[in-house]
């Protein structure tokens, strides 16, 4: 009998090949009273675990080809870093000292604070590096536990053409079976912006999360389909399925290595309207991955990893530092989005120091923040001004909800800038500004923010949240989360229609300018510069060069009005079929 799971598909790919069932069975954590004779014993039980766990990373890191992307080691490097943060080494440390517990205990104490602080978090790729916090603290806790290597990480092929079937999957484990050639996994747990799902895109590895208690329905080396697009994953399937896969299995390779040719390619449509294409960059690891994808510049360059974990605020050279590494790096664009915080302001470690936050997504966050905190905003945007010399570079605010929001961020540059002459350091006097349209008010006054900026850019992930009222990591309602959704495409309709009135540039740097069921949509929506993944940038380009806007439907528009899901994934498709 055939069983369809259905999850999350979080990169493409078709995989068919046998289970392997991964069982990474938890530590079994508790609490004892350690003597005080036996304290210094147990730090330096912990310190050994931890250095243990710190060899078995640069282990995995030796078996990384020094070809490979660097995007692929810094997943491993970002855990190398926690095992030397002091918020995973000495906190545990003093608990153990001043509670006298045990080792495990401590560091679960600690590991569950941490969580706490990443759980408050509003941002949805935030939130998920508390599973970069569960993976690590997981490797000490087994080394603690004295338990042997896992089978996965011993390099004997056994899970050569397999599929996953894993409740979750580190980075490590990822990088590791990749190696072993695995054909592909599913996971229980785990989001689309997790780390794992975004070296899974990476590495080209066909991935499903989500579905939950997936191993209950599983056999160990059963035949298996996985569909990375559709998020569907087919067991007991008959030969008229299988073979079906097979073929689609067999396309999907060849539309892959068809499309390096288009690298080198102008990106315009068959009836010659040039569109941009972009990237989006959260790490400066990203910027050779974006160069080799051909991209324009970039859309988006998050700067929230400078204010990560640590005790203070990046002070202003260390910025300027990374910023010019980047823009000299670019023969194009770059725009600098100002610190998109939360509420919980992480950049003191995650110590919390005022009232309760109740729904940090309604909080003190990215400009708002910004505005409450004017020395640091300053000391940024000192720094994006100064970076601005070294080549072409555009400054924008994120989640401006409102005109006076954006003129105290114009007057904070203003002022930056005043400075600056004063004491002499050259910086772009013309440096371009705009506002994330990410929230339903801008979005309805996007017309307005279009007369006093110089370019828009939608934020869809925030913008789509924040209309539908739905949390897409949450995996109780993300059923509901609808990039297709009348309310969210007049939004966007909206935006794009203000910028073409007042002559500014719109682009798009959320998941849906990444995504090819809907480029013909946006492009027929009047969308010219889309900022996605690198790694989606040359299929997004081959869709936009074989369409001719000329010849799609006239009524693509009315997709705007349907109500009915199923109807306009319906429309949807109809679009796509043109040729």
């Amino acid at each position: 009998m055939t069983l369809e799971l259905q999850g999350i598909g979080v990169s493409r790919g078709i995989a068919i090949g046998r289970a392997h069932i991964l069982f990474h069975n938890q530590p079994d954590v508790r609490e004892y009273l350690i003597p005080a004779f036996g304290i210094e014993q147990e730090v330096d039980r912990l310190n050994s675990a931890t250095e243990q766990a710190r060899q078995q990373l640069l282990a995995i890191l030796d078996q990384i080809p020094t070809n490979a992307p660097t995007d692929i080691s810094s997943f491993i490097d970002t855990h190398l870093l926690m095992l030397n943060d002091s918020s995973l080494t000495s906190v545990p440390i003093e608990m153990i000292r001043s509670r006298r517990c045990n080792a495990e205990w401590a560091l679960q104490l600690q590991r569950d604070a941490l969580i706490n602080v990443f759980n408050e978090m509003d941002d949805p790729y935030l939130r998920t590096r508390q599973d970069d916090i569960d993976h690590v603290v997981t490797r000490i806790h087994r080394i603690l536990a004295d338990e042997q290597v896992a089978e996965h990480e011993i390099p004997d092929g056994r899970l050569k053409g397999h599929i996953i079937i894993a409740e979750d999957l580190t980075p490590a484990d990822t990088v590791l079976m990749q190696h072993q050639g695995i054909a592909g996994f599913v996971t229980e747990h785990g989001g689309a912006t997790s780390h794992t799902t975004i070296l899974a895109r990476s590495l080209g590895i066909p991935a499903i999360v989500g579905i939950e208690s997936v191993r209950r329905y599983i056999q160990d080396n059963e035949p298996l389909i996985l569909d990375g697009e559709l998020g569907t994953l087919i067991a007991g399937a008959d030969e008229s399925i299988t073979a079906e896969y097979q073929e689609k299995l067999t396309a999907f390779r060849a539309h892959i290595a068809s499309l390096s040719r288009y690298k080198t390619q102008a990106t315009k449509t068959k009836d010659n309207k040039a569109i941009k294409l972009l990237a989006n960059a959260d790490l400066p690891e990203d910027i050779s991955l974006i160069s080799n994808a051909g991209a324009e510049g970039i859309g988006l360059y998050r700067t929230e990893f400078l204010y990560m974990n640590r005790a203070a605020p990046p002070e202003e050279e260390e910025q300027l530092a990374a910023y010019r590494d980047v823009v000299e790096s670019m023969d194009n664009p770059v725009t600098i989005r100002t610190f998109d915080l939360g509420a919980d302001k992480t950049v003191d470690g995650g110590r919390h120091h005022g009232p309760t936050v109740n729904n940090p997504a309604l909080g003190l966050r990215a400009i708002r923040l910004c505005l409450s905190q004017p020395a640091m905003f300053r000391t940024q945007l000192r720094a994006i001004l100064r970076a601005s010399a070294f080549g072409k570079v555009k400054i924008m605010f994120p989640m401006v909800s409102n005109q006076q929001e954006l003129l105290q961020a114009k007057n904070q540059l203003e002022n930056c800038k005043q400075e600056l002459d004063r004491e002499g350091i050259n910086y772009d006097h013309h440096i371009e500004i705009g506002v994330m349209i990410e929230i339903p008010a801008s979005a309805v006054c996007a017309e307005m923010f279009a007369k006093q900026v110089d370019f828009l850019s939608i934020g869809t992930n925030d913008l789509i949240q924040y209309t539908l009222a739905v949390d897409r990591v949450d995996d109780q309602v993300n059923y509901l989360y609808d990039p297709l959704h009348p309310a969210v495409l007049r939004l966007i309709h909206m935006t794009l229609l203000a910028g073409k009135k007042h002559n500014i540039d719109v682009s798009m740097c959320g998941e849906m300018a990444g995504d090819p069921r809907l480029t013909r949509l946006l492009l027929v929506m009047g969308l010219s510069h889309f900022s996605m993944h690198p790694n989606a940038i040359l299929e997004i380009k081959q869709i936009i060069n074989e369409t001719d806007l000329t010849q799609l439907p006239r009524n693509t528009l009315d997709i705007l009005n349907i109500d009915n899901p199923f109807d306009a994934e319906s429309r949807l498709e109809a679009i796509n079929a043109y040729n």
